[in-house]
């Protein structure tokens, strides 16, 4: 299986390099503004490049499961989203909506729901009616999360090809063949895109791959640890936990200081580790340590007894808050952590 999945990454590699040549031809590339760290315009169809060779795969591997069909066509119409907002620039109205249709159409159509939770100390949470709310907002919120942190130079890939490979490894540990294939498919599509998308990048995934694989992400996140038990639920959490904790950072961040939450800001944690004198290379590489960080403490997270999981979400938890104020990701008012250091540092 993972010689076959590894022909995508052959198969990118190719790809790749053409499309580049395509998207400059008809001018299709990401022009430079306030809010972006490149000087120049770059092709921006490297989404297609991961998407056709993910397609490549699925013909080759064919992965079998009730809710491949939904995925797959759900998939299409992201692809589409992503390619008319990389050209036209959609409302952010426009691409929320079509989100939740394809969300819609994999909970509705394919069955894919979150339904219940086991508790660690007995008993479950059965999510009932709000079930497939909790599912379509998992879906919409991941896609997103990913489309966020898509503002460096391989960022994206990079952090989606850590998710992936966790996914991956954990539903070998696991025995589901599905997550397997779809995981190593994706993720050997995305690495031969890395390679021309790593800085100085020659080409940009653009929304057509981010939000490809936030969607594709958030769909096998939930088919390896869905209905299992409340830690199984927080797995996925710690996989994505860079896109995500940036994510309600920025939320909280722009409910605190008065801002739409559709309005694009300059705080992500990329853009603040370069304003705190990191290289453009080093910001990637510092978030793809913190990437596989978190995917480490996932994959501890699954393996230790209750306690020792309670003991790891909770340092997990200290190094965010850590990472938010240090680099004043919120706000530089913002930070109970460091007042109450100081507070009982020079208490009498």
């Amino acid at each position: 299986m993972i010689l076959l999945a590894s022909l995508c990454l052959i198969v990118s590699l190719i790809i790749t390099p053409i499309l580049i040549k395509v998207a400059k031809k008809f001018n299709i590339t990401d022009k430079p503004n306030n809010r972006k760290v490149h000087l120049n315009p770059i092709p921006t169809l490297g989404g297609l490049a991961i998407f056709v060779s993910f397609i490549i795969g699925l013909l080759i591997l064919q992965p079998t499961e009730e809710y491949h069909l939904s995925i797959v066509i759900g998939s299409l119409i992201i692809v589409a989203l992503g390619i008319f907002d990389d050209k036209y620039d959609l409302s952010p109205r426009v691409k929320f909506i079509t989100q939740i249709m394809v969300a819609s159409l994999v909970v509705f159509w394919g069955g894919l729901q979150i339904e219940f939770i086991n508790l660690p100390f007995g008993g479950e949470i059965d999510f009932g009616f709000v079930s497939p709310i909790i599912t379509i907002l998992w879906i919409v919120g991941v896609t997103n999360a990913i489309n966020l942190i898509d503002g460096l130079d391989g960022l994206a890939a990079g952090v989606s090809s850590i998710a992936l490979i966790t996914i991956a490894g954990m539903a070998i540990i696991m025995g589901d063949i599905y997550v397997t294939t779809m995981a190593l498919i994706l993720f050997f599509s995305t690495l031969g895109f890395l390679r021309y998308n790593f800085h100085p990048a020659k080409i940009f995934m653009g929304d057509t791959g981010a939000l490809f694989l936030g969607y594709m992400i958030s769909v096998l996140a939930l088919l390896g640890f869905k209905n299992i038990t409340f830690f199984s639920f927080v797995i996925p959490i710690f996989i994505l936990g860079v896109p995500i904790s940036d994510t309600l950072i920025a939320m909280a961040r722009r409910f605190i200081n008065g801002q739409p939450m559709s309005k694009p800001d300059s705080s992500h944690l990329h853009h603040r580790l370069l304003k705190s004198g990191f290289t453009h290379k080093q910001t990637v590489l510092v978030i793809y340590t913190l990437s596989a960080m978190f995917s480490s403490a996932a994959i501890l997270f699954s393996m230790t007894t209750v306690w020792g999981s309670f003991l790891i979400f909770f340092v997990v938890l200290f190094v965010v808050q850590v990472l938010i104020e240090n680099l004043e990701l919120i706000s530089s008012q913002y930070k109970p952590l460091t007042n109450l250091y100081r507070a009982i540092r020079h208490k009498p």
